[in-house]
C-alpha cells in the first residue's frame, strides 16, 4: 500500500528535490500550485522507490500524476493501479506529455488510451523575448510598455516583499469586486488559492514583483521555478484602468526572473477566449499539448509516436 499523506509546507523541500531536477516543464509541478490549490483537489503525495507520486480527486475523479524519479517505473505504475483499484476508481494519470505518451506505451503497450485538451496546454515563452519584446511581431506589445512608460514616468518595479503583501491583497480584492468573481467558482476558486499563496510567500518560495504608477499599485505578479529551465508565472493582476499595466508588469517580471530560466510558462487559457487571445498573442516558444491517460481494460494496437 502506497503510504499517501496530505501536502503541506513542511513538504516544499522533499518534493521539489524531485521536479527542479526533473526535465518536465508543466505548470502542475509548481509547488506552490501543489499546495495552494490542495483545498481543491485533495492533494496528495508519497515516495517510493525512488519516484515522487501525486495523487488528486478532480470533480469527484481520482487522478494522477506520471511518477517524477529514476528506477522502475513499471513497478510503480502496477502499485498505482492497485491503489486506485483499492479506491473503486479507474486508473487516469493527468498531464502528460508526448514523451511520456512514448514511455508509457513503451512499458504497456496499447494499455492506456490518450485524451488531449487544449484548454489545458501550458504556454511556454523565451524568457529572453518577453524581456526585450524584440521584432515585429512583438511591436504592439513593445508599444503597450511604451506608451506606459511615457505616461507614468515615474513608474517603479519592487519585488513582493513581506511588507508589500498587504498591497497586493488590497489590489486583487479591488479586481474582484470588478469582476464579481466571488459568484463565480472558478474565479472564487482562484482566489482562494491567490489569497493563500500571498499570505504563505516566503514559505511557499514565492518570486514575485509590484508596479507601481501615480503613487499607487496597478500590478503585481509572482511564480516560483518549475525546474531547470523553466519558471512558472502563476498570478498576474492588473488595474484594468490603467492602460498598458499588464504588458508592463509582464515585461519588468520577465526582465527580473534569473536569467537561468530560458522558458517562462505562463500556465494555460482553460478555455476562456479572451485568455487565449491574450496569451497567443505574446507568440509562446512551444505550446505544451498535455494528455489525460487512462487504463484501458482491454489493450489495442499500441499507437506509434
Amino acid at each position: 500500500m502506497i503510504p499517501f499523506k496530505d501536502i503541506t509546507l513542511e513538504d516544499k523541500a522533499l518534493i521539489t528535490s524531485y521536479t527542479l531536477g526533473s526535465p518536465r516543464r508543466n505548470c502542475d509541478l509548481s509547488f506552490s500550485n501543489l499546495c495552494s490549490w490542495r483545498f481543491l483537489y485533495n492533494t496528495q503525495f508519497a515516495v517510493m522507490d525512488g519516484f515522487l507520486l501525486l495523487k488528486f480527486w478532480a470533480a469527484g475523479e481520482l487522478v494522477y500524476m506520471m511518477p517524477i524519479g529514476r528506477g522502475d517505473l513499471r513497478h510503480v505504475l502496477d502499485a498505482l493501479i492497485d491503489d486506485a483499484h483499492r479506491e473503486g476508481q479507474p486508473f487516469c494519470l493527468l498531464g502528460i506529455c508526448e514523451g511520456m505518451c512514448q514511455e508509457l506505451e513503451e512499458l504497456m503497450p496499447g494499455r492506456f488510451q490518450f485524451t488531449a485538451d487544449r484548454d489545458y496546454a501550458d504556454y511556454l515563452y523565451l524568457r529572453t523575448e518577453l524581456a526585450t519584446l524584440a521584432g515585429k511581431k512583438l511591436q504592439p506589445k513593445r508599444n503597450h510598455v511604451n506608451k506606459f512608460k511615457r505616461t507614468y514616468p515615474d513608474y517603479e518595479y519592487a519585488p513582493i516583499t513581506p511588507d508589500r503583501i498587504g498591497e497586493c491583497l488590497t489590489l486583487e480584492a479591488e479586481w474582484c469586486r470588478a469582476n464579481n468573481c466571488d459568484q463565480h467558482e472558478g474565479t472564487g476558486n482562484e482566489r482562494r488559492a491567490l489569497v493563500y499563496a500571498l499570505e504563505h510567500f516566503d514559505e511557499l518560495g514565492l518570486t514575485g514583483g509590484i508596479l507601481h504608477a501615480g503613487g499607487r499599485i496597478v500590478a503585481f505578479t509572482f511564480g516560483m521555478p518549475i525546474n531547470g529551465d523553466t519558471f512558472g508565472v502563476h498570478v498576474e493582476k492588473a488595474d484594468t484602468r490603467i492602460e498598458g499595466a499588464y504588458a508592463m508588469i509582464n515585461y519588468e517580471f520577465a526582465n527580473h526572473v534569473p536569467p537561468q530560466y530560458v522558458y517562462l510558462n505562463r500556465e494555460e487559457d482553460l478555455g476562456i477566449e479572451g485568455l487565449r487571445r491574450a496569451k497567443l498573442s505574446y507568440q509562446p516558444a512551444i505550446l505544451l499539448e498535455k494528455f489525460t491517460a487512462c487504463l484501458r481494460e482491454e489493450p489495442v494496437e499500441p499507437i506509434k509516436w
